[in-house]
């Protein structure tokens, strides 16, 4: 009885963990998107939230009791088969998508341009009606991503360290209102690559990003939670300009090969009709919610 609920209660769970993982490494769309149209965004943000290093400190000293009190707090069932699905989707969605850039980079350059549009339309929105300076900081934001763009992020490489930072950075930014992970890795030039590790298991480049998302999650989430609750607005408007800013490299990307303007034209309107329907979806859900 008890295997029997157990599944009854956690392959659901998984089965939310591959679509957020699909969506995860779709640049411009948020897996976060999904758990909270899924209803379980608030479990989720509760798990993490009570991740911290203590727990090894816990098991250092072989306070069991306290690690196990930990382990309940952080839900850690639940993160585990959640991430298991993530997992399961990064291996199966990492060789369709390195398929689609090799075969199709204009149509796929072009779809994740107009994700990246419409979701830094939808983010910003709201915004002038509450704040005045909304239009001089998201004037900042394109001008500082255009200036990573032109900071060619390709001389990066891709050693470990690159690896570690971009980790760092692209996990944060999870907890960023429509900020994807995903497009973070791609704009630090380390998206093509990690699809690739991902893809072949090349378990120190994969460890060596997830190490620095580890340690983004457990040390710098806690300023970027402080300055969403003091300064959200501002934050906001920023990283709106930041992706418009910094989307030149999508366009540019896309414009490469010999391609007609009709392919470009037609994968962009594509992307802003996936991030228009994702918003109709999380809209609704959350009417139902609240209807309840």
């Amino acid at each position: 009885m008890q295997i029997r609920s157990f599944f009854a209660e956690y392959i659901p769970v998984f089965v939310k963990g591959i679509l957020m993982g699909i969506c995860d490494i779709i640049p411009g769309v948020s897996g976060g998107t999904v758990a909270f149209i899924s209803g379980i965004y608030g479990r989720l943000i509760s798990a993490v939230a009570h991740v911290s290093p203590l727990i090894i400190y816990d098991l250092l000293k072989w306070d069991l009791p306290a690690f196990r009190a930990r382990l309940l707090q952080m839900d850690v069932v639940f993160l585990f088969v959640l991430l298991a699905g993530i997992g399961s989707a990064f291996l199966i969605a990492s060789r369709i998508m390195l398929w689609f850039l090799e075969e199709y980079p204009v149509l796929t350059n072009g779809f994740f341009f107009g994700l990246i549009l419409a979701s830094s339309v939808l983010l910003f929105a709201p915004l002038p009606h509450r704040y005045k300076g909304g239009y001089i900081f998201l004037i900042l934001g394109i001008i500082l991503g255009l200036f990573i763009v032109m900071l060619n992020p390709a001389a990066l490489g891709h050693s470990y360290p690159v690896l570690f930072i971009t980790g760092f950075i692209a996990l944060c930014a999870m907890i960023l209102p429509g900020i994807s992970g995903a497009y973070i890795t791609l704009l630090m030039n380390q998206y093509e690559y990690m699809l690739h590790a991902i893809k072949i298991l090349n378990l120190p480049d994969i460890s060596a990003y997830l190490a620095g998302g580890v340690l983004g999650i457990l040390t710098f989430t806690r300023l970027l939670k402080y300055l969403l609750k003091y300064y959200h607005d501002l934050i906001v408007a920023v990283l709106t300009g930041i992706m418009l800013g910094s989307s030149k490299l999508l366009l540019d990307r896309a414009l490469e090969p010999a391609a007609s303007g009709s392919e470009l034209i037609i994968s962009v309107i594509a992307g802003i009709l996936v991030v228009a329907l994702f918003q109709y979806v999380q809209n609704f859900a959350k009417k139902k919610s609240m209807d309840n």
